[in-house]
């Protein structure tokens, strides 16, 4: 096994005499453009066009309009419907915001929160250097008490998932602050990036984030054509609980939805399904990706694994296509996390 770190425009209609005026001046320019570029460096079109085609880089055409439509500053009050149907009012722009796990959005934003997601006294590592001095907040054993969000004093609070929203959290949230939930925020970066940038009156930072970010995907699918055309890809994650193979959510969307990498068929419909030794025989992928809890909780799994017979025989192994990469990133949720993964993966399959 191989491992490896790792508009139209409507245009009002001139008199046919001054557009005849105008191409004749052009041509006298254009001429004398032509033969003073030839005797002075003895070059001809070819290589004007050439300079000027550096000169000026092509539009984008899925990325500059992102920039140049961003909607206009949000007016409060505002009233908007959540993904689960509740009503959020917000009477100002919010200032002390509460989205765990959505960290990585907010800081594409420009926007710190008053409290970080975290786990067994860790949060999202990659993220810890713009983070500095947030304080933790513990999702060991589950979201964290209304008093210990009350004591945060957020004004507006932003559930990445509609799991977070169960068993009543919402509605004691939504005492403290104005709620507002996703269904799955890590699915939808245009929409869960546009939608946060809406409510914080940061549309023009979300629009430039999610244009750098879509550049980045489609040269990236560029360079990894050649190597992905009928392949398929898996992510095997290790924790404390066991062995799962990850679907279309987190590094797989990246992969699947973002980059084009064909889903395994055991998690060609799901987000997560339970991994065994058993159903190792049915790895149909080509490309297969480990991907360790950062606090090593799932080592004696990942041995198991990859100490079996079974692991052995399956072709990706026996090819050398299995790569050890960080669970910081593959299971971040957010531009700059999906970013790195991109990254891994150019590095992985298209050195």
């Amino acid at each position: 096994m191989q491992d490896h770190k790792v508009n139209s425009t409507k245009r009002r209609k001139s008199g046919i005499p001054a557009i005849l005026v105008l191409i004749f001046v052009i041509m006298l320019l254009a001429g004398c453009g032509n033969n003073n570029s030839a005797a002075d460096s003895g070059t001809g079109n070819g290589a004007a066009q050439a300079n000027a085609a550096e000169a000026t880089p092509s539009p984008s055409p899925e990325v500059e309009p992102a920039v140049a439509e961003a909607a206009e500053a949000t007016s409060y009050p505002l009233v908007v419907q959540d993904e689960l149907g509740h009503e959020v009012t917000l009477n100002t722009a919010p200032t002390k915001v509460f989205a765990p796990y959505m960290e990585d959005s907010l800081i594409v934003l420009g926007v710190k929160p008053v409290g970080q997601w975290s786990n067994k006294g860790q949060g999202q590592q990659y993220l810890q250097d713009r983070l500095a001095g947030v304080p933790l907040v513990d999702f060991t054993s589950g979201l964290p008490s209304p008093e210990v969000v009350m004591a945060m004093q957020p004004d507006l609070i932003v559930l990445h998932n509609s799991y977070y929203a169960e068993n009543g959290v919402y509605e004691q949230y939504s005492k403290i602050a104005p709620t507002y939930v996703f269904q799955q925020a890590a699915g939808d970066l245009d929409s869960s990036v546009t939608i946060l940038g809406d409510l914080l009156g940061k549309q023009e930072e979300a629009a430039k984030g999610l244009a750098d970010y879509r550049k980045k995907v489609e040269e990236a699918k560029t360079t990894l054509a050649p190597h992905i055309q009928g392949k398929k890809a898996l992510i095997i994650r290790f924790n404390s609980r066991g062995m799962f193979l990850m679907g279309g959510v987190y590094g797989g969307f990246v992969l699947a939805e973002e980059l084009g990498i064909t889903k395994s068929d055991l998690v060609a419909t799901e987000n997560s399904v339970e991994l065994s030794l058993e159903v190792l025989p049915q790895i149909d992928a080509d490309y297969i990706f480990l991907a360790n809890d950062t606090a090593n909780t799932g080592e004696s799994f990942y041995k198991e694994l990859t100490e079996s017979a079974l692991w052995k025989s399956i072709p990706a192994v026996q090819a050398g296509r299995v790569y050890d990469v960080d669970d910081r990133n593959w299971l971040g949720g957010g531009i700059v996390a999906y970013s790195n993964v991109i990254d891994d993966v150019l590095e992985i399959i298209a050195p």
